[in-house]
Formats: C-alpha cells, structure tokens, sequence
C-alpha cells in the first residue's frame, strides 16, 4: 500500500457531516463492489470519538487511481473534495481498521429462544447483559440496496504497529488481518 486518496467532507448547514460521511462511504462500498477488489483499505483518519470527516482509501497507485476521479461519489461530489492519488511516507505507521461486532445480539436470542434452551429469567438476564455491554466503537449508519433497512456497521481499530501486515479487504474496504498505513 504506497499510494492513498482522500474523501473530505465539507461542512453543511442544512446536512450533517456524520449523514455525508454514510452516504459517501455507501457509495466507496458499491464503486469497490463494481471493481472486485480485495487489495483496498479504507481507514478513517480524524477518527476520535467518531469517524471524522474524512475517508482515506488505501492501495497500490494502479488500482485506485479510478477512485481519484470523482464519478464513483455521483450526485454527493458536490459536498466533498476527493484529493488525486497522494504517496504514502515511508516512515507510516500501520494498523488494522476492521468490523467490531457485538457477541450478543437481538438475531441471536431469537435462535436461542426458538431452541428452547433459555428459561424467561435466563432470556430476561441475556437481555440486560446485551443492552449493558453494548458497542462504544464509531460506526457508519448504512442501507442495505436489496431490503431498504438501515443498519451500523460499526468499525474497530487495532494497535497502532511500526510494521505491516498483509492480507485481504472486504468490499467496504476493512480487514480482520491487514493493517493499513495510519497516519
């Protein structure tokens, strides 16, 4: 990974920064759909206690330099800058940037409870221990294109590394395994 592209996001009075950062990341996950590829992490450089407002795309010079052109954001180009193909230092950091999710979920009591293998005051304790654990991670608030419902996906960050390491990406950019260049 020795080239990357920044997706700034530019304030809006009348739209959140947050609502922009979904909708534009919505739109990097089908552009990276359309083009296959496991090899391009995304990470989210002002991230704090949310993601910020910027998405930088991570990969090989080649691969997103389609992503530098502004047609994959469509009609949003114009509440964001995406930067050209930018040169990663040598001297980067590196971490994973990867998706969290919750061991205890709504979907999964229901699996439980069909089995009968929880009494009402085990479903009653499952349910208070799922609402009390909870994710602190940022997320990005999502609607699936084949039923409409929004979801969270929500993004974990590893240690932060001196060295890389490889692996592959899913097709919203993330990895369980690589890191990418942190900076």
């Amino acid at each position: 990974m020795n080239s990357y592209i920044d997706v700034v996001i530019k304030p809006q009075k009348k739209i959140k920064s947050n609502v922009l950062l979904n909708k534009v990341y919505s739109q990097l996950h089908l552009a990276l759909c359309e083009m296959n590829s496991d090899s391009i992490g995304v990470s989210f450089p002002k991230y704090k206690v949310t993601l910020g407002n910027t998405i930088r795309i991570h990969g090989i010079a080649e691969q997103i330099k389609p992503l530098s052109e502004d047609q994959w954001v469509g009609p949003l180009k114009e509440y964001c800058d995406v930067s050209s193909v930018l040169t990663v230092k040598s001297d980067a950091l590196h971490r994973k940037v990867s998706r969290a999710r919750p061991n205890m979920t709504e979907s999964k009591l229901r699996r439980i409870v069909k089995r009968n293998a929880l009494s009402s005051e085990e479903i009653k304790a499952y349910r208070v221990k799922m609402f009390s654990k909870g994710l602190a991670d940022p997320y990005v608030e999502l609607q699936s294109s084949s039923t409409g419902q929004f979801y969270r996906r929500f993004i974990s960050f590893g240690e932060i590394s001196a060295k890389p390491t490889e692996g592959e990406f899913d097709s919203f950019g993330l990895s369980r395994s690589a890191t990418i260049p942190w900076f």
